[in-house]
């Protein structure tokens, strides 16, 4: 996608504190193809999605399950109330964590 925000990869791992074999590693890429892509190589859209949920929105992917999706998704469509309720109570209960 042309005039798409490039985003700094380098700077987000810095950010982080994580030097390159732990930055990538976390999503499937080798040092050696990170390094590429810090020095501007393009990052393909399914890297860069994966980018964005490991390292901007914090989801451990590890722990993802296809069935936790989908339950997702069902309490969105069938109870979008209970479900913005959750969200809120989730995301007060995450503040409250002591971070490391």
């Amino acid at each position: 996608m042309k005039g798409a925000e490039k985003i700094d990869v380098r700077e987000i791992r810095r950010k982080l504190g994580l030097n390159q074999s732990q930055f990538w590693s976390k999503i499937g890429v080798t040092q050696s193809g990170g390094s590429r892509y810090e020095s501007g190589r393009n990052i393909p859209r399914p890297v860069q999605a994966l980018l964005r949920l490991v390292h901007i929105e914090q989801v451990d992917i590890t722990k993802v399950k296809k069935d936790d999706i989908e339950v997702v998704e069902y309490l969105k469509a069938s109870n979008p109330e209970l479900y913005k309720s959750l969200k809120k109570e989730a995301r007060a209960k995450r503040k409250e964590r002591p971070t490391h």
